[in-house]
């Protein structure tokens, strides 16, 4: 396909051939305006379309899109300058395996079909995607150090398994991915395809936690601990954002900041991510149970025993791992377990984001911030 057919038709426009009548002077001086402000109106595309990378993504369809190409920025690595991993290793804990991490480092973890396996963010920080495979469930484990986007996606899409890596650009301050088979765009925080053949496809986010070494090891003693990278050498347990999260402001962000709430602050949200909880409001509940209309529930001693009930629990012993120059060093942000009440009366995990207000509020501007005033 011809490159200007697979750009935004605003950055294709091709002035006619035929002459502009020349009769009367108010008719050119009309045409001149014209002229005049249509170049000022189209200067900014297209000098982002010389700087777009059309060339570096062959394969993308860039004709389709959802979102202002002027939206997205360049984060500063080229296409897979972040390297994703494709072939993780494991070490197979037991109840009493020396880790080689410190207990509160933080991990994303999951659960599928009895295999547990856990993926240090002390890598995630260099690589940002991790591409794995357990059972028949292809997954991505996801990891955008500038919103704190931990998110473990399902790869497989109408029945093709795609593999992700990193555009090296920054929408909302958040990675934008690449899948392998089409080169579209996807929005790591919603897990949707913003440019190209998969134009507003989604991803399914899957359970995961958030959690410490410390924790994933109580709850699975015969779990999987991704071992370090062999293939790369990056400085892993050092944090590059050393002090990002007690910032006044986001770096690389150019849209609206929350209001009521420090941007760098976190907030916890559900799948439907119509509201978030900031997580020292949580953390001073220590738990929190919410009802169906996802108000906080008055008498949580009997509604967290009903069917449906979501019930958020905070505990203290995980590093940030955007703090202190050391991921092992970082202020202790708690862990927090989301799950909800089955027919059976048993709890079970359910997706949930513990993201920077900035960039919830970035990507959901009519969501509810609750940080304890309005419970």
């Amino acid at each position: 396909m011809p490159l200007c057919q697979r750009m935004p038709p605003q950055l294709c426009y091709a002035p006619r051939s035929r002459g502009f009548p020349h009769t009367v002077t108010t008719r050119k001086a009309t045409f001149i305006s014209v002229v005049l402000g249509l170049a000022f109106c189209l200067l900014p595309a297209l000098l982002q379309a010389q700087s777009f990378p059309y060339a570096e993504f062959p394969l993308t369809d860039f004709s389709k899109y959802a979102v202002p190409f002027t939206e997205i920025q360049e984060g500063g690595p080229p296409r897979d300058g972040i390297p994703a991993i494709d072939d993780p290793q494991f070490l197979v804990l037991t109840s009493d395996t020396d880790t080689g991490l410190p207990p509160t480092e933080p991990v994303i973890s999951v659960n599928i079909d009895g295999d547990p396996r856990a993926y240090p963010l002390r890598y995630l920080l260099f690589h940002e995607i991790v591409n794995d495979t357990i059972g028949d469930k292809h997954l991505a484990i996801t990891f955008c150090p500038l919103c704190n986007a931990a998110v473990v996606y399902d790869r497989q899409v109408e029945g093709t398994v795609l593999r992700f890596g990193t555009t090296g650009r920054l929408r909302h301050s958040d990675l934008l991915m690449y899948d392998d088979a089409t080169e579209s765009w996807w929005q790591q925080f919603t897990g949707t395809a913003i440019i190209g053949a998969y134009l507003d496809t989604k991803l399914v986010a899957l359970p995961s936690r958030l959690e410490s070494v410390a924790r994933f090891h109580e709850r699975h003693p015969t779990g999987k601990l991704m071992r370090e990278p062999t293939s790369f050498q990056r400085p892993y347990g050092s944090n590059p954002y050393r002090g990002y999260d007690s910032l006044s402001s986001p770096f690389l962000y150019r849209g609206q900041l929350p209001r009521d709430i420090a941007p760098l602050i976190r907030v916890v949200s559900l799948q439907d991510r119509q509201r978030a909880w900031s997580l020292p409001f949580i953390a001073i509940q220590r738990q929190i149970v919410l009802l169906p209309d996802a108000s906080i529930s008055r008498n949580p001693t009997t509604d967290a025993q009903q069917e449906g009930a979501i019930i958020v629990t905070w505990r203290a012993g995980q590093n940030s791992a955007l703090d202190t120059t050391r991921v092992a060093d970082g202020k202790d942000v708690g862990n927090i377990v989301v799950q909800q009440r089955n027919r059976k009366g048993r709890l079970e995990d359910i997706p949930y984001f513990i993201d920077f207000a900035f960039a919830y509020h970035a990507f959901f501007p009519y969501g509810m911030i609750i940080t304890g005033a309005q419970q």
